[in-house]
Order: structure tokens, then sequence, then C-alpha cells
């Protein structure tokens, strides 16, 4: 398996998704803006959203995949399959007895998930019925995760990353063809996530399918081995998703200041590019090949593509954190700022943004640590380093919020995520699961001073074409879009220049 071109696979399909979720974000920005239904549509969807990301980005992968690949190298097909049904009938089981009780506890649930809401009752109550609606999305997601799964360890990477295209393409129908005749628009869109969750699931099975991989249902039974998938999968899950348990920890405290939850989740929506393009797609391809190399024993091998994945992430990582930190109230402006979304709003999630971006290398190397473990079925290592972060989270938002509203919440998310990414790092090594090699320390400081370079172009570039913002939609997105390009060739000149990377070394990597 080739790291380059199987990561690529992956990333090129979540940069067309988060291409259409800006679009969506757009749409839904000029539609409800930063008011009330606003914030109850964006507490609602964090729920969907953040089982999304813990599941369908690669943490159920964390203890399905190298049990799946166990079984299908040492017993063949038929019993790799028998195993993935025996699992989808369990969690369909337990997803359906969740939902239930979710739904009619969501009152209550509300309470707690934005505290900030019950100052205002109709605020809480289109929370819960927006929430109400939308929640069967996890059910759907979840058999979209392990059909995800059995693809991965496959080889065939390109549907899964392909799922979240359906829920923005959904999603973007809905806003054009239902909400501008909706009497509640945040309504219309919930109803939207649960219609793109089926439609995911049907997209994977047919996959599945194709794959000669289709999955029937069976009677529920807790199986041996599907005990060991959920002793593995419930930390793992946790663990994997540290980074959505953080950001909702921060919506639950950010609903205590009017505005902060659209702020933060309009942020929330520029980081998430680079960090599914990249850190995410890197994850998700780096878990099977680390999970065949340690099966077969070349220790060597894993090291090897630990270290060359932690090199690709941050080629692209590093300069994406430093755009985001020099230019993000330009990124907010020319992208959400019409109709319902103020300039206000536009400083408020730009300052938001930068602090994210300061975290995104942490959040892109959680994402390739954490595989080193789970493919040692190791899942409750990262589960006590998550926890570690989380409380730090908590602590830190808390501590800071009085002083500093939303702004101190970003401040906890990305201080506990290098908290996370730096216990990982510092267990890897210590046991010598992980070992820079000489051409990763080489080159780390070249990125590094490459992305420096490429922030001082982008600085004076927008310095320059600062009146040109304020003109219209197509003119203010050409001349982001110029000032993007002229980044790009400035970091991949300096990059050349400094031995950060050649060209032709990245090509050869593609064509292998």
């Amino acid at each position: 398996m080739n790291l380059v071109r199987s990561a690529a696979t992956v990333g090129g399909t979540t940069l067309v998704s988060r291409v259409l979720g800006f679009i969506r974000d757009m749409m839904v920005a000029a539609a409800i803006g930063t008011g009330p239904i606003a914030d109850a549509f964006f507490v609602a969807f964090r729920f969907p959203n953040m089982f999304r990301a813990i599941f369908a980005e690669g943490a159920f992968n964390s203890a399905f995949v190298p049990l799946f690949a166990k079984h299908l190298e040492g017993e063949g097909e038929e019993a790799a399959r028998r195993f993935a049904e025996e699992a989808m009938s369990v969690l369909l089981a337990g997803l359906l007895v969740l939902t239930i009780l979710v739904e009619i506890a969501m009152p209550w649930l509300m309470w707690l998930f934005a505290p900030g809401f019950g100052d205002d009752p109709q605020k809480h109550a289109w929370a819960v019925q927006f929430t109400r609606v939308n929640f069967p999305y996890l059910l759907f997601i979840s058999l979209t995760a392990l059909q995800t799964a059995v693809l991965n360890s496959l080889g065939r990477f390109f549907p899964g990353a392909a799922a979240p295209v359906m829920l923005n393409i959904t999603m973007v129908l809905a806003l054009f063809l239902v909400v501008p005749f909706a009497t509640n628009p945040g309504l219309a869109l919930s109803w939207g996530v649960t219609a793109a969750g089926m439609v995911q699931f049907v997209w994977l099975a047919i996959s599945c399918h194709r794959a000669r991989m289709s999955l029937r249902l069976r009677m529920p039974r807790l199986t041996p081995d599907v005990r060991r998938l959920f002793v593995l999968a419930v930390p793992g899950v946790i663990a994997g998703g540290i980074g959505q348990v953080n950001l909702t920890v921060g919506t639950m405290i950010a609903s205590l200041q009017a505005g902060a939850v659209s702020w933060l989740y309009y942020a929330d929506r520029i980081y998430q590019l680079p960090l599914g393009v990249i850190g995410i797609a890197i994850g998700v391809v780096l878990l099977p090949d680390l999970s065949r190399r340690l099966r077969a024993g070349d220790h060597g091998g894993a090291n090897w593509s630990l270290n060359r994945a932690i090199e690709t992430s941050m080629l692209l990582t590093l300069p994406a954190a430093m755009a985001l930190t020099i230019i993000p109230y330009e990124i907010i402006k020319v992208l959400f700022e019409r109709g319902q979304f103020l300039d206000s709003d536009a400083h408020a999630s730009a300052l938001a943004l930068l602090i994210y971006a300061i975290g995104l290398p942490a959040f892109v190397l959680n994402k390739v640590f954490s595989p080193a473990f789970f493919a040692r079925e190791n899942t409750s290592t990262p589960l006590r380093f998550a926890l570690v972060s989380v409380s730090t989270n908590i602590v830190t938002s808390l501590a800071l919020f009085p002083f500093f509203g939303f702004a101190g919440i970003a401040c906890g998310t990305t201080i506990a995520s290098w908290v996370n990414v730096g216990q990982l790092g510092i267990r890897l090594w210590r046991s010598d699961h992980f070992q820079p090699d000489e051409k990763l320390k080489k080159r780390l400081p070249l990125i590094l001073l490459a992305s420096a370079g490429m922030g001082l172009v982008l600085w004076a570039g927008a310095f320059g074409l600062h009146p040109w913002f304020d003109m219209s939609f197509h003119v203010s997105v050409s001349v982001l879009t110029g000032l993007i390009v002229l980044g790009l060739i400035a970091y991949t000149l300096l990059c050349q220049i400094t031995g950060a990377m050649r060209l032709e070394e990245f090509r050869r990597g593609m064509k292998k």
C-alpha cells in the first residue's frame, strides 16, 4: 500500500466534501446568520456532526480494522463477512435502544448540552425539536462507518471518503428546495440531516455489494469476537474522537454567551478543512498499513511509515495553520459575511479561527499518532490520555470564559489538543514504537521555515489587497483565491529552495 497515494485518494475526496460543506455553510449563514434559530440548530447539529466525525472519520476503524483484517487474512472472506455481520447486528440493536432513550430524554439532555439556553425557553424548545429530528442520523452514520471500515480493510478508500459528500449535497438541496418555503429553516435543515444519513447508508451498501462484501442482518449475539470488538471500540472511539468531544464541551459552555455557539461553529468549519483533508485522510490510511506491517513483524517498516506520515502531514498542515493564523478575518469575511452574518460576526469568528489554527498541527498529529496504538489493539492508553485532555479542556475553558468569553473556549480546545498529542508522542517514543529518523529531523525545521516565509507573503498580500475584500462577492472570492494561490506558489518555491520537499520526490511517491 502506498501511503501518499492512498491518503491522496481519501484527502482529495474529503476536499470535495469540504468545498461542498463551505457552500452549504455559506448558504446557512445567509439564511439564519447567528440568531437564536442558528444557535439552536448548531447545537442540534453538533450531535450528528460529532458522531459523524468520531465514527465515520476513522475512530471506529481503530477497533474494527485490525480484527476484520485478522479474520480476512487468517480465515478468508466468509469468516470476515460473518464477523462484520455479527458486529452490525449488535451495533444496530444497541443504537435503536439508544435512539429511543435519547428521543424521550432530549428535553432534559439539552439542559446538559446547552445550559445557557435555559434562559430562553423558545431557543431551548427549538434545540430539543431540531435534535430529535436529526438524532436518527447517528444510527445511519454508525452503520455507514462499519461498512466504511470493511471497505478500508479491503483497500477501497474512496466510497467511505465520499460518504460526507452525500451529506453536503443533500443539505444543499434542502437549502435550495425546502428552506425558502419553510416557516422554520432550522427544522427544515434538521430533516435534511436525517435524509442525508439515509443516503450515505445506501451509498455504502451499494459499494459493499460491488466489492462482493454485502452484509446481511443476523440475530444479535455477543460472540467472543463481537465482545472483543466493543471492548476495543469504546475506548478507541472516545480517544479517536477527542477533538470532537472537546468541541462539544466548548459548545456547552458557549451556550452561555449569545452568538458564541455560531461564531465557534463557523471557525470550526474552516479549520476542519485541513484537518479532514490531511489528518483524517492519513490516519484512515495509516491504520491498515501499520496493522499489516506489525502482524508481519516488520517493526522497522512500521516506524518508517509513521515517520513518513508525520512528515507528509506536517508538510501540508504547517502552511495551512500559518495561513489560518495570518488571514483568518479575510477568509471568514469572504465566505460568510452576507445576509444575517454581519461584520462583527466575522471579527468574532476570525478570532476563534486564529486560536484554533494554533492547535491545528496538534489536531492532525493526534490522527497520526493514534493509529500506532490502535494497530497494536491498544485503545486503553489513548483513552486515558483523552480523559486528561478533556479535563484540561473543561478546566481551561471554564477558567478563561469569564474573562475572554468564546475566545477562552477556543483556547481551552487548542491547549487540550497539544496536551493530548504530547502524551501520545512521548508514550510512543518511550515504548520504542516511534523513533524520529534522520530524514524527519532534518525536514521538520525546514518545513517550518518555509511556512513562516509563506506567512510573510500572505501578510503583505492581505495588507495590500485589503480594500478589495469589501467589494462584491465575486470580486472578493477571486482576490482571496489569488492570495491563496500566491501563498501556495511561495511555499512550493521555499520548499524547493530549503530542501523541505522536492516536487520530483512527491511525484515519484504518487506514481508508486
